[in-house]
């Protein structure tokens, strides 16, 4: 065993897991001899129970007789199809006498699942190039409900606890979904049964209605694998229920599902902020945020699903800390609510973000004691921020500064003065700030300020007013030769993807999904809203989405190789490193953006807009 534990620990991703996981691995692990030629086994055949890592020789990988890969010692084969439980999509054969540990599934699966695992899984799982071989482009997100693995486990809600484990047991399921009166479902998981029953003393001929969730949380067959993951991770649950178009139970999806389609999930990181103990523990937890965020780029998760996921662990941390800050700071003379603001509360997160955030409190707006306990929480959460990678705002929009925090009673009264008259001052860039708001703790408070933001839509005055400070930003429309790089300072010579390119988007997107009473803030949600509400032609919207897609597809890239590189991630891009083709998609972009632009522009002048 000393012998494999030790190779193990000279090879990735076992070099990094600590020394008696590789050993308890060690100890299961079976070694298997194979002579020249021989299969290891077949394409086509049924899901690997366990990994394989070369110990000695070489494994080619063959499709249909043509040889994908060569793997020699140390490389391992044969986890994606256990991980996914489905068929291999090769085969794998022995070239020359070669030797090699067999290492099951239910010891390998959690160690592949570990943060330490994550960069060596998802970057061979994409796959290695091979000369004279091309590598197959990334396979798109697919639906949830292509990942089902079979069938669920139904009964109905006075079933026996014992009953469903022994169904759940024998059909290798995770979870029973539960019949309801009414049509609804419940789900009773394996956690359920740790935390519930057996960790309660809940006898196991009690009904399952006694430990079950319910109502479960559903999503339809054809939302995508990473929407999917998002909903999972800001839910805080790890099954679905998947149901057809006519709302019939098609089975259920798990976060292993998830997993195995997506190649990474960040619910670690959830675990780990919700067990961190105080503020450090919550730092190092977080430390794994942006380590995660370039695996997920690296796996093709789509640059919207991976900024999602960014704001929804923001979200986590800073309830956490909110947590903290309430536990040392005691009871709060009145009840309050936690806002993010900007990119964050968008939902559009990376890692260059900025804290933006606010607080309301019920209760009066000059009560010393409120301002002096949210003033002192809010200090204390955006320290413990900073210590966990995610820096305040640096022009002071967040709640420790005293525009930023007000009871809901002086929120109120506020943003209907902003609305009202725009033109008292900083009164547009404040409705854009707090427009852009989504309650993260607290939430039911601060349900008031959406009504209150959602007036924008009949005060024309101030929608004109919106829309020409939303052209204010003008996206490049060349590069180096039209002025669109930075001509002094660190930055010379570079493009800015947020002022030139984010920008313009977001803005246009916040006037007009104002305009048509969008409910979401997201930019994307407000461009189609405001495409179905007429208030953007169709082609416009459009263009602006699909513009607004290629923008934060290459400000993502760009900031995942900083995060790599241990560069502080920013927005600025030599465009002599994009490829000709890249430069031909965004000058193209860009100049479609500034269209969309003059065409409003003209019709705020004759009075259309």
């Amino acid at each position: 065993m000393g012998e494999v534990a030790a190779f193990l620990r000279a090879h990735p991703p076992f070099d990094a897991l600590p020394e008696a996981e590789v050993g308890r691995l060690a100890a299961a692990a079976r070694t298997a001899g194979y002579a020249d030629g021989e299969t290891i086994f077949a394409q086509g055949s049924g899901p690997q129970t366990s990994a394989w890592l070369v110990r000695d020789g070489g494994v080619e990988l063959v499709d249909h007789g043509r040889v994908l890969d060569l793997l020699g010692p140390g490389e391992l084969f044969g986890y994606a199809s256990m991980l996914a439980e489905l068929p291999t999509g090769f085969a794998a054969r022995a070239r020359g006498a070669t030797v090699c540990y067999c290492l099951p599934g239910d010891v390998t699966r959690p160690l592949l699942a570990r943060p330490e695992s994550m960069p060596y899984v998802t970057r061979t799982l994409l796959g290695r190039p091979v000369a004279g071989v091309p590598r197959p482009a990334p396979a798109p997100e697919r639906p949830v409900g292509g990942v089902l693995r079979g069938p669920p486990v139904r009964c109905p809600p006075d079933t026996t606890i014992r009953a469903a484990a022994e169904r759940m047991t024998e059909t290798g399921q995770t979870c029973a979904v539960v019949d309801l009166s009414g049509g609804g479902l419940g789900i009773l998981t394996d956690r359920d049964l740790r935390t519930r029953v057996l960790a309660t003393g809940m006898p196991a001929d009690a009904p399952v209605a006694r430990a079950m969730s319910a109502p479960a949380y559903t999503v339809a067959e054809d939302r995508l694998t990473g929407e999917v993951l998002v909903e999972m991770l800001e839910r805080g649950v790890r099954h679905f229920p998947v149901l057809s178009k006519t709302g019939a139970l098609l089975g259920v999806v798990d976060d292993v599902d998830l997993i195995a389609a997506e190649r990474r999930t960040p619910f670690h990181l959830r675990t780990a902020i919700a067990n961190a103990a105080d503020a450090a523990e919550l730092a190092d937890a977080a430390g794994d945020l942006w380590p995660t965020v370039a695996a997920l780029h690296e796996a093709r998760i789509a640059p919207e699903h991976v900024s999602a996921i960014v704001s929804v662990v923001a979200d986590a941390l800073v309830r956490r800390l909110l947590d903290f800050g309430v536990a040392e700071a005691g009871e709060p003379p009145s009840p309050f609510a936690w806002l993010a603001l900007g990119s964050l509360a968008r939902r559009e997160g990376v890692p260059s973000s900025d804290v933006d955030c606010a607080i309301a409190w019920e209760g009066d707006d000059d009560d010393p004691a409120t301002r002096a306990y949210v003033q002192r929480v809010a200090v204390r959460v955006l320290d413990g921020l900073e210590a966990c990678g995610l820096r305040a705002d640096p022009k002071g929009a967040t709640a420790a500064h005293p525009l930023f925090a007000r009871s809901l009673g002086a929120w109120g009264a506020a943003i209907d003065g902003w609305l009202a008259d725009p033109t008292q001052e900083k009164a547009l860039i404040l409705v854009s700030i707090v427009g852009d708001n989504r309650p993260v703790w607290g939430v039911h408070r601060a349900g008031p300020l959406a009504a209150h933001v959602a007036a924008a839509r009949s005060r024309p005055g101030l929608l004109r007013l919106m829309a020409r400070f939303a052209l204010a930003h003008r996206p490049p429309t060349g590069f180096l030769r039209d002025l669109v790089v930075e001509h002094s300072g660190e930055k010379k010579g570079r493009l800015d993807l947020k002022h030139g390119g984010m920008l313009p988007i977001v803005d246009l997107a916040r006037w007009a999904g104002m305009a048509a009473g969008a409910t979401s803030i997201s930019t994307r949600e407000r461009l189609r809203a405001a495409r179905d509400a007429g208030v953007l032609a169709d082609e416009d919207g459009r263009v602006l989405e699909e513009a607004f897609a290629l923008v934060c597809a290459l400000r993502l890239e760009h900031q995942v190789e900083q995060v790599r590189a241990g560069v502080p991630p920013d927005n600025h891009v030599d465009p002599g490193t994009l490829t000709p083709l890249t430069r031909s998609y965004l000058k193209d972009a860009f100049r479609a953006v500034a269209g969309v632009q003059r065409r409003i522009g003209a019709e705020l002048v004759y009075g259309v807009a």
